[in-house]
């Protein structure tokens, strides 16, 4: 079907169809737009990132990674074991919930957040099937100014996503002005957190 559209529209359907899923990186993103801090740093990195893998991607630099299997092992446990710690943390908060004024006081610091915003991004092995792989190959049938726009369509997509999951989370505050609401939420991103991390370590232990 992309084949009838343009190539920037066909590269922003593909950039969305492969970010807009439940992930630990959303998770995080919407659990900060909750709390209304940090918000503009923590979407401009997790878009900024994402433009900055698909372009080593169409351009080619992924096959730098394709060469280098070890490094993808280092970043499938680490990101695993990064996963699982942020599960516990979560499941420590189930037990101990609190309110969103509280939990905006003594949330991350910017640096915290940034660093776990990045962690969340490079430590995710999947995200560089995704663009080195998917989005970089499928590039490859594009030429010129055409590659360029379905490259950009594919960026455009992280940008609108992140900021509107991001910006948009706050429609959602008056729900979580309860602290057992946090709690549901807390609940389901430890879910997630330890079912990557298993599915992540389930990879490794499967070659």
């Amino acid at each position: 079907m992309t084949m009838y559209l343009s190539p920037f529209v066909s590269g922003f359907i593909l950039g969305a169809s492969l970010i807009i899923a439940i992930g630990a990186q959303n998770a995080f993103v919407l659990r900060q737009g909750l709390l209304q801090k940090n918000v503009f740093v923590i979407c401009l990195i997790c878009a900024a990132s994402d433009a900055l893998l698909i372009s080593m991607g169409v351009t080619g630099l992924g096959l730098l990674i394709e060469r280098l299997p070890g490094l993808i092992t280092i970043i499938t446990l680490a990101g695993a074991t990064f996963l699982f710690v942020y599960g516990m943390m979560a499941v420590k908060r189930v037990f101990l919930p609190q309110s969103m004024e509280s939990l905006k006081e003594n949330g991350l610091s910017l640096r915290a957040a940034v660093l776990t915003c990045l962690a969340f991004t490079f430590l995710n092995p999947h995200v560089y099937l995704d663009t080195f792989i998917l989005i970089g190959g499928l590039s490859a049938s594009y030429d010129g100014g055409l590659k360029i726009a379905f490259t950009v369509g594919a960026m455009m997509a992280s940008f609108v996503w992140f900021f509107s999951l991001g910006y948009g989370a706050r429609l959602l505050v008056p729900f979580f002005e309860k602290p057992n609401s946090w709690r549901v939420l807390d609940g389901l991103i430890a879910i997630v957190m330890f079912g990557l991390a298993i599915s992540l370590l389930l990879q490794f232990l499967n070659g």
